[in-house]
């Protein structure tokens, strides 16, 4: 039997290897788990294809590729998924709910709880898979070779053969900061097959804005950069000069709820706020947002509407009691407990106060406003942005028009109604969501603004690829010797997720389209 070998290049040091899922809070998209039916939630395949079909909107030609993996994919989280990491050693923590979408059943949004936060966050999903390649690379099967930048592909009649590189200088930043692009040499290598694997144009602000879609308003003057500055995009291009197809560039999964990190890693780095259904949404002029925009819902209808009053910026506005349960932080930086796998520090969260991280923005980040009345956060938050845009009259007649929906259950704010519902998830009532209450209420602590920024994030198009991985050409045809994963194939068929996402299908899109595209090298060159 022949033996593989695999040469692995990476553009950056070894101190970030792993790429962006180390960053992340380690979501996966799981159906009818056990996790789920412990919490007493009914789910099915067919319910999560039909929450998928009603949130990617498929209507391109582009899409059937991206369909089908669509549907793979959801037989995958329904079936072999959680157990194939089970057996790598991936736990989870109890089932949240992300994406609620809240509109029509077969439209947007999960219908249940189905985001599964992995036991130690983004480095405890890589971590299984990292300790495989450190296996195979002490027994002399695959090469990883730090620093070597791909600039070409290598192509002969048509098939890829090779990589043309650069090497990079020794850098030794620390795991996520802006390494050097001083080139020191240079090297080809040949190979029988290419995969391409380096996710998506979210730490590129000029690509982003150039393919920036109209349905969602023009491109934001301002924004920050939830990845990376080495998520570029420059291997697509490469890949498309050696003839690869790239599709559904407009396709893009950006959020809303962006906050300027103070302990900044990359440049313009941010963090994504994973809010409870609570806080009050008001766009730049002070004017609450509309059904479906509530916080955690509908992610891009959300920008859309922040992006088409002509500002790049909205406000959360809240109190001591809403911070303390509702906000978490996306990124496993943010999240030492569970990272750090300590269920003590965990069980620490339904303790009085808000968690430290949240406490540490609170305390240093320059996007939050706390003041005893709304009188002085209004103050505050015309002095964050030097303009006296926001009237405190205006904002405190739309505040208390919702908080005297609280005094009894029944109400016509479909806020409050999405607040009560959530409550009836046990995870959301035990440790998410907080009991409804009047804002404005002083027994409830101070008030609290949160400047929001639009934040950049994934790449929902890509490099179009079959159901076996193969990038595929302008005619639909296979690229010889040519893969794409992950990101970099719009997680799958250049478009899996269509115009929108469900949470929990990003990591989990890489590591399936990277299992199946790998068994189909196997079969290939075996």
């Amino acid at each position: 039997m022949v033996t593989e070998r695999v040469l692995l290049l990476d553009q950056e040091p070894e101190q970030s290897f792993g790429g962006q899922a180390w960053w992340s809070f380690g979501g996966l998209f799981l159906v009818d788990s056990p996790e789920q039916r412990r919490m007493g939630i009914t789910d099915s395949s067919a319910l999560a294809w039909q929450d998928w079909l009603g949130t990617a909107g498929f209507d391109r030609k582009e899409d059937n590729w991206g369909k089908k993996w669509a549907e793979a994919y959801v037989e995958f989280a329904s079936g072999e998924k959680r157990a194939w990491l089970h057996e790598m050693g991936v736990r989870f923590f109890p089932v949240g709910w992300a994406e609620r979408g809240g509109q029509l059943a077969d439209g947007h949004g999960n219908s249940v709880p189905r985001f599964h936060i992995v036991w130690g966050t983004g480095p405890g999903i890589v971590k299984p898979f990292v300790d495989r390649v450190q296996t195979h690379i002490d027994n002399g099967l695959i090469q990883y070779l730090p620093r070597h930048r791909v600039d070409e592909l290598v192509t002969n009649d048509g098939v890829v053969s090779g990589v043309k590189d650069s090497i990079l200088e020794a850098s030794y930043v620390a795991r996520g900061e802006v390494s050097s692009r001083k080139v020191v040499d240079q090297f080809d290598y040949q190979a029988e097959a290419v995969v391409v694997a380096i996710g998506g144009i979210g730490g590129n602000m000029d690509l982003v804005c150039k393919h920036w879609p109209k349905r969602l308003g023009p491109p934001p003057k301002q924004m920050l950069s939830g990845v990376p500055a080495h998520v570029d995009g420059r291997m697509l291009a490469i890949s498309e000069n050696a003839g690869a197809r790239v599709v559904n560039r407009d396709r893009m999964w950006h959020y809303t709820e962006g906050i300027k990190n103070w302990n900044a890693i990359w440049p313009q780095h941010g963090i994504r706020i994973l809010p409870g259904p609570s806080s009050i949404w008001l766009d730049a002029e002070g004017n609450r947002l509309a059904a479906p925009n509530f916080p955690g819902f509908d992610t891009l209808s959300t920008l859309e509407a922040i992006q088409n009053t002509g500002y790049s910026y909205s406000w959360f506005i809240l109190n001591q009691k809403i911070i303390e349960r509702e906000f978490a932080l996306s990124g496993s930086e943010q999240n030492p407990d569970l990272t750090g796998k300590s269920l003590k520090k965990v069980l620490k969260r339904s303790l009085p106060g808000a968690p430290k991280p949240i406490q540490a923005f609170m305390d240093k980040g320059e996007d939050f406003i706390i003041a005893s009345n709304l009188d002085n956060l209004v103050i505050g938050m015309n002095r964050l942005t030097k303009e006296k845009r926001l009237h405190v009259s205006h904002i405190e007649k739309q505040i208390r028009a919702r908080d005297r929906e609280m005094d009894n259950r029944f109400t016509k704010d479909a806020q409050v109604t999405a607040i009560r519902g959530a409550r009836y998830y046990t995870g959301d009532r035990l440790i998410r969501v907080a009991a409804p209450h009047q804002l404005l209420d002083s027994k409830n602590g101070p008030l609290v603004a949160v400047r929001l920024h639009i934040l950049s994030r994934k790449t929902l198009g890509g490099l179009q690829t079959d159901l076996l991985g193969r990038v595929l050409d302008n005619d639909n045809k296979p690229i010889t010797g040519l893969y794409a994963v992950g990101e970099a194939a719009g997680f799958g068929g250049g478009g899996i997720h269509g115009y929108r996402s469900l949470e929990g299908t990003f990591v989990g899109g890489c590591l399936f389209t990277g299992r199946q595209t790998g068994r189909a090298l196997v079969t290939e060159f075996r």
